[in-house]
């Protein structure tokens, strides 16, 4: 999975097809036409309600991919900002950044493996801890 560059359309249309969904009940679920579904599957961006109503139909959470997308490639904020920041209370929920998925994991490990990265350069550019790191590689690579 390429996280860095996304192309929804083309996720939508893989899961849809891995699980074989009817064209019409996604027609009526998604209140669209046939058309319409064949021209999401080659959008790279699609409307936030939108895939919404496909993380529902098929079961899946999209949104999360856009989540990895943040973790792996969001620049580090100033410290200063930030402090400015806190003082502040915000009307929108406060979601922690470095919630890692399994994907997320087997990602920064295929890095490491294929030797495309070594583990410093994984901790600097990811912002991932060094403590952190280690037990992944503990655990997911002395399993295999």
């Amino acid at each position: 999975m390429n996280f860095k560059h996304i192309h929804i359309g083309k996720l939508i249309q893989a899961k849809f097809q891995e699980q074989n969904i009817d064209f019409k009940r996604a027609c009526i679920f998604i209140k669209c036409t046939e058309q319409d579904i064949e021209y999401m599957f080659l959008q790279e961006n699609i409307s936030s309600d939108i895939l919404l109503k496909w993380s529902k139909l098929l079961e899946y959470d999209f949104f999360r991919i856009y989540s990895n997308h943040l973790i792996l490639y969001a620049p580090p904020s100033s410290s200063r900002y930030n402090k400015n920041l806190s003082k502040e209370k915000s009307v929108l929920p406060e979601f922690r950044k470095n919630i890692y998925t399994k994907e997320m994991i087997d990602f920064i490990l295929e890095l490491i493996k294929s030797g495309k990265k070594d583990r410093n350069q994984i901790i600097n550019e990811y912002k991932i801890p060094k403590t952190t790191l280690y037990k992944w590689i503990k655990k997911y690579m002395e399993e295999e």
